[in-house]
Order: C-alpha cells, then structure tokens, then sequence
C-alpha cells in the first residue's frame, strides 16, 4: 500500500470508527470495570499520555512498546506504549506523549506526524487517566532507551497482529499479572 494511502486510511479509522471502551474490555483484566463508570468514584485523577509510535521498515508498518524495568511501584515489569503523566511544563497531553517518547526511548520530540487521538482508558491503580496519541515515522530514529525506565524496546509488526481477540484469553492473575493464552 502506498505510504500516503496508507496514513490516510489510518487518519480516517481514527476519525470515524473508534470502538471506544469496548475495545479496552477485550485486553483489560476480569475484574477492571469500564473507564467511564471507574471515573465517576475516582479521586485524584492523574493526567497522562501515551505515545503509539508506527513507523516503515522496508515493506511494513512497525509499533514499539516498552518493558518497564522491575522496582517497586504500580507499574513494575509491565509493557506498554512509551508515556508518562503530565509535567506543569506540559501546555497540552499530545506534548506530554512526545516529551516522555523523547525521555524513554530518545525519538526526538519534533519526530513524527500525528495521526490522531484514541479513547482515553483509565487506570484505577495509579489513578492515571491516559491519552493514547498516535505517531507515524517514514523512518524511526535511533532508539535509545533510558535505562531508569526502559528495560527493553519492543518491535513488533502491524501486520502480524492478525489473531483475532476472539482467539485469545486473558487472564489476571494478581492485579499486575495477566496470562495471554490462545483458546484450542
């Protein structure tokens, strides 16, 4: 697929088909509620941004996602996109996920066009309620990790993602642990 053809069609899925909160069901654990009815008991809502980073190698389409390192805290050892909460400094959350794209994994914070925005999810644990951005790269920058918060980058292929949720089970194990296993 031509590349702007390609960017046009992901700019438009994102403008006028968004699932929402029901597409965040099909990855969260047994037991989370839905955002939307979470929200409404929660205090202390902490603003936050993540980036979801595609960019071309060869003839496909690439994500990251990051392993966090292991330490004691909410989010210790999990993998997600590259982001973070909101600093004052931050004039809105797409600079937060460009800025926390920058201090995890160093693409520079002007790199990338944005595509558009996806369904907020929030995140009773830490109280972070997160603002999914994504980016395209028509070529990825070196990556450099940052060693604090970054224990491994991970590249995977849009393309590969063809198992359909339906194929798979998830299953939290304790409120950090979750097993992913393919239904027979």
């Amino acid at each position: 697929m031509v590349e702007h053809v390609f960017l046009d069609k992901i700019r438009q899925e994102i403008s006028e088909r968004l699932p929402g909160e029901s597409a965040h069901v099909k990855m969260s654990p047994e037991y989370r509620t839905l955002s939307s009815a979470a929200l409404k008991n929660a205090e202390n809502i902490r603003e936050s941004a993540v980036a979801i980073v595609l960019y071309r190698i060869d003839d496909r389409i690439e994500c990251i996602l990051t392993q966090r390192p292991i330490y004691a805290g909410n989010h210790s050892g999990q993998v997600s996109f590259p982001g973070g909460k909101k600093d004052l400094n931050d004039d809105n959350l797409e600079v937060t996920a460009r800025r926390e794209c920058f201090e995890e994994i160093g693409i520079p914070r002007e790199a990338g066009i944005l595509l558009g925005k996806l369904t907020d999810v929030y995140i009773p644990v830490s109280g972070f309620l997160v603002k999914p951005f994504v980016f395209y790269h028509s070529e990825l920058p070196e990556l450099i990790p940052d060693k604090r918060e970054v224990s491994e980058i991970l590249r995977f292929s849009l393309f590969d993602l063809k198992i359909s949720f339906s194929s798979l089970k998830i299953k939290a194990v304790a409120p950090q642990t979750f097993l992913l296993a393919r239904l027979k």
